[in-house]
């Protein structure tokens, strides 16, 4: 019977959760550039949603079981948890498309999906490169994830601005007024997981 038991490898579970994250945004852009079939590719995100829910819920149940972790306690549970709120958002987003019943996308949509996407990419890179402890180049991943979300910021001001100065149809209005905030909130909680992942840094560095 081992008294100390194999060290756990939080890091290949959160590479596999980011990489759930980029693939959902890639699929998210994909729907909204060709808007057909939507309740099958809908499913596809859930699906993917539905799994990273089971990798969060697995690491906070090795860090329940394991006395000695690779970084802070804390760390690991607010990182797994910002990932968590990534995937549910760009989910949620996804689901709003079929519960409106939307016939086509807008262009502010589809250029702040596409930011989304790229800004997931960079997460998904960070989170490799904290795994080698190539901590020079977390850095600079964070770096360009708090800049693109100042980008969708602003897209998403200029997505209000231009959803109410070009629809007449309030209740339209609302409904892609939600979507953009979904996908605006998703881009915050990806500079939550630069800051975090920035605080590991200065820690371990």
């Amino acid at each position: 019977m081992r008294l100390f038991p194999k060290e756990i490898d939080f890091f290949e579970v959160f590479d596999r959760v980011a990489s759930n994250i980029s693939n959902a945004a890639s699929l998210f852009v994909s729907l909204m550039e060709n808007f057909e079939n939507l309740d099958v590719r809908v499913k596809e995100i859930h699906e993917l949603e539905q799994d990273g829910d089971i990798l969060t819920h697995d690491i906070m149940k090795k860090l329940n079981k394991t006395f000695i972790t690779p970084i802070d306690r804390e760390d690991l549970y607010a990182l797994a948890s910002k990932l968590d709120d990534i995937l549910d958002l760009i989910c949620a987003a996804a689901d709003r498309l079929i519960v409106f019943k939307l016939k086509e996308p807008t262009k502010e949509a589809i250029l702040m999906s596409k930011d989304l996407l790229i800004t997931a990419e960079f997460v998904h890179k960070a989170i490799k490169k904290l795994k080698e402890k190539n901590y020079s180049h977390v850095q600079e991943y964070c770096i360009e994830i708090n800049r693109l979300e100042n980008r969708i910021d602003r897209g998403f001001r200029a997505a209000l601005g231009n959803l109410f100065d070009e629809i007449k149809d309030p209740i339209l209005i609302i409904k892609w007024k939600e979507i953009y905030e979904h996908l605006e909130d998703a881009s915050d909680k990806c500079e939550d997981v630069a800051n975090v992942l920035e605080a590991i840094v200065l820690k371990n560095a």
